[in-house]
């Protein structure tokens, strides 16, 4: 399905829940980790790429400082949360991760008002796809555009990995937000997790003659189950007995060896040898070696199955089957004990997938779940794209920019063809006193504002593959007549 189709039908679920038209719906990726895993909250390398499914958000300004939330993941009443009073452990379960977002935007200073939210995904849940990340982010998006505030991407990652950390508790890296946020189309993002700085990697699969798998294996995995929480503890430990800051800062794996405890020491050296692979795959990327690095994926997966020990059966069997079928490499990804797994293998990765299929069936399970990452993008502009494009107050749509890669703002955002954001509507924003809080009150009737909405050519439609450095998609509502 398309980002439009899929666009328009969250836009439409929004107006069957709330009885109005969204202000606008934003999405925000799913990522894929082709190596460094449990690295990033030890401060090293992560090389993570976004993918084409991810979480989408239809949005609306409330006038009465609630937040109401509705999840088609999450059928039933909705969350429906006084922005004054929300702080960590009020809210729990699903929303607590929408409304860590609007907590985090607050504490940060960032003028936040009510909103009105409908949320859908197109990324299986548990898989390891970083499906709780691409929440934050999209809401993270929407809550930004609605009020016009111009909140740069590597800024936004970092409050929305706050959410994650302070307000739903889970002690994550900040890998999985800057990838949705970050990321490049047929790129990988080389991030730096002590820094915050990221370089776009080139990784186009197709081009040399190769194909990425991402495998689904069926077994669910959560972050707050308390083993992801143990293991970072246990690299704390580890680079507190070493006498460093964190295991970015050691770097001979041979270190580890004076670590009395064997866990510890397991522990260490998985960090320490993963930083390693990371940065040699990067660099065998820019060198155009793909192929190269199949061998680090599976040497990843060694070290998180016998160091780290995150490995799990179905990810073993995956891991094998694609070697034997004549993969170049795989591994286990995302935190472990449960998600998916990632293999480098041939143009034609039939006999990868049958292989792998082959191996399931005499346990029991049905076959898993294969996405092959899309091929790379047609440069060219969107349809109807127009530049500049004002948004409220100084964020929102800065720029509309094609995926050539040219003239990009940094925070510039995508819109759906049919649904322009005029500048009208800005200028008048502006002129709106500010109220309760320094929050500008939507107007009141739209249709005097964007009565005058100029629409781009009928037919005009996204490209297939989005470019995710200029991610947020604001579509889905036609300007009411």
């Amino acid at each position: 399905m398309s980002d439009e189709a899929d666009a328009n039908r969250v836009a439409g679920w929004f107006g069957d829940c709330y009885g109005r038209q969204p202000e606008g719906v934003w999405q925000a990726p799913g990522r894929a980790n082709l190596i460094g895993e449990h690295t990033d909250y030890n401060q090293g390398w992560v090389l993570p790429f976004a993918l084409d499914r991810g979480v989408l958000v239809a949005a609306a300004c409330r006038h009465d400082g609630m937040l109401v939330i509705r999840s088609r993941q999450a059928p039933g009443e909705p969350a429906t949360l006084p922005l004054a009073t929300v702080a960590p452990g009020r809210v729990t379960g699903w929303a607590a991760y929408p409304a860590g977002v609007a907590w985090a935007l607050r504490e940060a200073g960032h003028p936040v008002g009510g909103a009105s939210l409908a949320i859908d995904s197109t990324l299986p849940q548990g898989a390891g796809l970083s499906s709780s990340a691409a929440l934050e982010c999209a809401v993270a998006l929407a809550l930004t555009g609605l009020y016009g505030l111009d909140v740069p991407r590597p800024d936004l990652a970092i409050l929305a990995r706050r959410a994650e950390n302070d307000f739903v508790g889970v002690p994550s890296g900040i890998m999985d937000q800057s990838a949705s946020l970050l990321c490049q189309a047929s790129h990988a993002l080389l991030l730096d997790c002590r820094s915050g700085e990221g370089s776009a990697v080139p990784l186009e699969p197709a081009a040399a003659g190769l194909a990425l798998l991402i495998v689904d294996t069926g077994a669910r995995h959560a972050l707050g189950d308390g083993r992801y929480a143990l293991r970072r503890g246990e690299c704390d430990q580890a680079a507190g007995e070493l006498g460093v800051r964190c295991l970015r800062d050691v770097a001979d794996a041979a270190a580890a060896d004076g670590l009395a405890d064997p866990v510890l020491r397991r522990r260490a050296r998985h960090v320490v040898t993963e930083n390693h692979r990371v940065t040699q795959a990067a660099a065998m990327l820019r060198a155009g070696g793909l192929a190269g690095a199949g061998a680090l994926l599976s040497a990843s997966h060694t070290s998180l199955r016998d160091d780290f020990e995150v490995s799990w059966p179905e990810a073993d069997t995956t891991v094998d089957a694609a070697l034997e079928a004549g993969a170049l490499g795989a591994r286990m990804m995302g935190g472990g004990l449960g998600g998916s797994g990632i293999a480098l293998g041939p143009p034609a990765p039939d006999a990868v997938r049958a292989a792998i299929g082959g191996r399931y069936a005499p346990l029991g399970r049905p076959a898993p779940g294969v996405l092959a990452p899309p091929p790379p993008p047609r440069r060219r502009r969107l349809p109807g794209a127009r530049r500049p494009c004002a948004g409220r107050g100084r964020g929102g749509s800065e720029a509309l920019l094609g995926v050539d890669g040219q003239e990009r703002s940094r925070t510039a955002e995508r819109q759906l063809p049919h649904a322009a954001w005029p500048a009208r509507r800005a200028r008048q924003d502006r002129r709106r006193p500010a109220g309760k809080h320094g929050v500008r009150a939507p107007p009141a009737d739209r249709r005097a504002l964007d009565g005058g909405a100029r629409r781009p050519p009928s037919g005009a439609r996204l490209d297939a593959h989005p470019d995710y450095v200029a991610l947020g998609l604001r579509a889905g509502a036609q300007s009411p007549r």
